[in-house]
């Protein structure tokens, strides 16, 4: 829950869980749930071609009934394209009443000789009128009170749709301009480490009268860490590689996680020479484990640590010195007091014999 908490405190993770969650409300609950999309009022030409030949018939039965041209050729051409083609179909199967599909053909004939271009999508006007005439499906009613009322509740839903839209655009705003600025950010270890080791004093040797070294490096380990194993490249000045040096986790103590580090192990290898020399930094609680201190015998000389203390490998060409340049043990109140670190700054300097 912690680390949930923490990364919802980053602004575009919060921006992109809020957009998240307003599709899935927006989309799922409101747009299928609660307001689903219902179309209405669809015009002739939108049907499938067995419902279009369906509805010409019907057209032609009305006209039989109710000889109004004006509206047999607006229902003929709300067809669309496929007008004179569906009136050619019912003209080879007009069924009991091939009068009635000759006469509607005469009374749509002139807008087809005159090439009058149908619809192909409009609604069509309709309504009862002074001849008692049912409208066709997909021509409109008169208008009515009651469709005025849900004209003007879909006005209101989309306006209030609107609404919630720029709140959203304003909240994702201010995330972004304002508490950006504002909200602490959440470093990992490793984050925190490099930070330490850039702002970190190296040694002035030439200060003390010695000489300067031919390379310096500095790391830094923090609590949480677990990879943590830092290595560098000892090169010469005019760029021949000379061999490497680094510091790495050693010794854990106790369980679970992040893992409590007790000792770190400070190695040196060159190239010219057959073996890797390395001493052991220990916290005080190990370094006074005699067991312990036994065990860790085996991977080097076991040092004592202390802030400004100095570590001395060398091998056949090369001399290095470790300086604890700060450090700060961790507590838990499980492991022993001073068992392990919080943190350690290292800094490696080299020379060449």
């Amino acid at each position: 829950m912690e680390v949930l908490r923490a990364q919802l405190q980053s602004p575009k993770i919060a921006a992109l869980a809020g957009l998240i969650v307003g599709l899935v409300i927006g989309w799922f609950v409101i747009g299928w749930g609660i307001w689903p999309v219902e179309w209405t009022d669809a015009a002739p030409a939108d049907l499938q071609q067995g419902w279009k030949e369906d509805y010409l018939r019907m057209a032609i039965d009305s006209y039989s009934l109710y000889p109004d041209q004006q509206k047999a050729q607006m229902r003929w051409q709300g067809l669309g394209p496929d007008a004179e083609e569906l009136l050619a179909i019912v003209e080879q199967s007009p069924g009991p009443y091939p009068e009635a599909v000759n006469n509607f053909r005469q009374a749509v004939g002139a807008a087809a000789a005159a090439g009058a271009p149908p619809s192909g999508g409009e609604a069509l006007p309709g309504g009862t009128g002074e001849t008692g005439e049912i409208p066709l499906p997909g021509e409109a009613p008169a208008a009515t009170e009651e469709a005025k009322s849900g004209l003007a509740s879909g006005t209101i839903i989309l306006a209030l749709c609107g609404v919630v839209a720029l709140l959203a655009v304003a909240v994702a705003a201010y995330f972004f301009l304002f508490r950006s600025r504002s909200l602490p950010k959440v470093l990992s270890p490793a984050a925190q480490a490099q930070e330490i080791t850039r702002m970190a004093e190296p040694t002035d040797f030439s200060a003390r009268g010695e000489l300067p070294p031919m390379s310096q490096f500095m790391t830094t380990y923090m609590l949480g860490d677990d990879l943590f194993d830092d290595s560098f490249s000892i090169d010469s000045p005019s760029g021949e590689f000379l061999g490497e040096c680094g510091v790495g986790i050693s010794e854990p103590i106790g369980v679970g996680e992040p893992k409590k580090v007790a000792a770190f192990e400070i190695w040196l290898f060159d190239k010219n020479d057959i073996q890797t020399v390395t001493k052991v930094l220990m916290s005080s609680h190990a370094y006074q484990d005699a067991a312990l201190r036994e065990r860790l015998t085996t991977k080097g000389e076991p040092f004592l640590a202390e802030a400004g203390a100095e570590m001395y490998l060398e091998t056949a060409t090369l001399r290095l010195v470790a300086r604890v340049v700060d450090m700060a043990y961790g507590t838990d109140g499980k492991a022993p007091p001073n068992s392990f670190f919080e943190r350690l700054t290292l800094e490696l300097a080299v020379w060449q014999k």
